[in-house]
């Protein structure tokens, strides 16, 4: 169905998509597309994933920022560029900057990852730390733009950015043109937006869902309401879709042309992202495993064959691990229990041998001796435990209380 949303700006047209495809040619990768058996028998249709993380740079965004930067005039390339992120957007701009012999100078906060900060350098880019959340980041670069002159290039709210991400589009039909189901993740919303310009002008037939995280998604009331609304204080681990207000030229433009706009929780994030890992072995940001956490969600509710679009792969290591810890807990497959037992030697050695005969893995164990809730001769232990999904971690519960322990809830 279509929003109804007029398009405030003069919309990215498919001669522009195939315009930016030509300019990108040699340029960014067509990138492959995998068939996923495992999410294909969940879903009960072929589902297949495009696999835009093995982009140069790690994500979809080196298209439209290259397609951006080559469209400025002589005398805006000797001004030099200026870009605000996190991390992708940032590595896309610095790279593209870099093949087209342009200065750029990239405005990070504070907290962004140590590997997304040094890859944009290896890029080329200037980096400049500032603010704490991208909203200021994104205040200082185009200050910055303002003082110096330097040509401020926007993340996802630019025709020409638009017509860059677009060419996913072009490339998805031509690798799979019995497609009749794109899901693919929103932010600002400069990839779906290219996307079904791009699709929608050759198959309008195929449905378009969009995927915003529950704590980030300004999607649903700003199209409710007919205009981008801010919501404040987005809140992910998505970083790449972490965005609190939708852009004014992907808004028109994914009004008119997308059919759907659905959300997914942190945990189906974190289970499609641990998916991705072990059944497709294909290393995802969890950005970029929104829409696998769509069909993970309701994957029955969409029609194939469908195509998920895994828009980037660089994933902080840090973030990495409790990912999968947390995705692996969802699942039942990891578990921390607390429990007392009398402070003696050999208890523990005991201990451990109940969790043997129930093939629980142990991978950390730590002692609490001074507490005052604690007896003189009690100690506390924290265990935390690989385990085989929730009948197991039940069936370890019980062997431990079984066994005389008292487990802490």
């Amino acid at each position: 169905m279509s929003y109804g949303t007029a398009v405030p700006f003069p919309p990215v047209t498919l001669d522009d998509v195939r315009g930016a495809q030509k300019m990108l040619s040699g340029v960014a990768r067509v990138t492959a597309m995998e068939t996923s058996r495992h999410l294909s028998q969940l879903v009960g249709a072929p589902v297949h994933l495009k696999c835009e993380n093995l982009q140069r740079t790690g994500s979809f965004k080196l298209r439209g920022a290259y397609v951006r930067i080559a469209g400025l005039l002589p005398e805006e390339r000797a001004a030099g560029v200026v870009a605000a992120s996190a991390g992708n957007h940032a590595q896309g701009v610095a790279l593209a900057s870099s093949l087209l012999g342009v200065h750029a100078t990239v405005f990070m906060p504070k907290g962004a990852p140590l590997p997304k900060i040094s890859a944009t350098r290896d890029y080329g880019a200037e980096v400049r730390m500032h603010g704490q959340v991208v909203d200021e980041t994104l205040a200082a670069a185009q200050e910055y733009a303002a003082e110096t002159g330097a040509v401020f290039i926007h993340p996802f709210d630019h025709p020409d950015v638009i017509a860059g991400q677009g060419t996913v589009g072009l490339e998805i039909l031509e690798q799979c043109p019995e497609v009749h189901t794109i899901v693919v993740g929103i932010g600002g919303g400069g990839l779906a937006a290219g996307i079904a310009v791009a699709v929608k002008s050759l198959r309008p037939d195929v449905r378009i869902v969009g995927v915003q995280a529950v704590g980030s998604a300004a999607y649903p009331p700003s199209l409710a309401a007919g205009h981008p609304v801010a919501i404040e204080n987005p809140a992910t681990m998505a970083d790449g879709i972490r965005v609190g207000r939708p852009g004014e030229v992907p808004f028109g433009i994914i009004g008119e042309l997308v059919d759907e706009v659905r959300t997914v929780t942190e945990d189906e994030l974190s289970a499609a992202l641990l998916l991705c890992l072990e059944r497709a072995k294909l290393v995802v940001e969890p950005a970029g495993a929104s829409p696998v956490a769509a069909l993970l969600g309701d994957g029955g509710g969409i029609a194939g064959p469908v195509v998920a679009v895994l828009s980037g792969g660089n994933v902080d290591p840090v973030l990495l691990q409790r990912v999968l810890r947390h995705g692996m807990a969802a699942q039942g497959r990891y578990l921390a229990v607390r429990l007392r037992l009398t402070d003696r030697p050999g208890a523990l050695a005991t201990l451990l041998g109940v969790l043997s005969v129930v093939d629980a893995n142990v991978l950390d164990v730590s002692h609490v001796r001074t507490d005052p809730r604690l007896g003189l001769t009690e100690a506390e232990v924290e265990l935390h435990l690989e385990t085989k999904g929730p009948e197991h971690c039940a069936e370890v519960g019980r062997a431990l209380r079984d066994a005389g322990y008292t487990v802490i809830d």
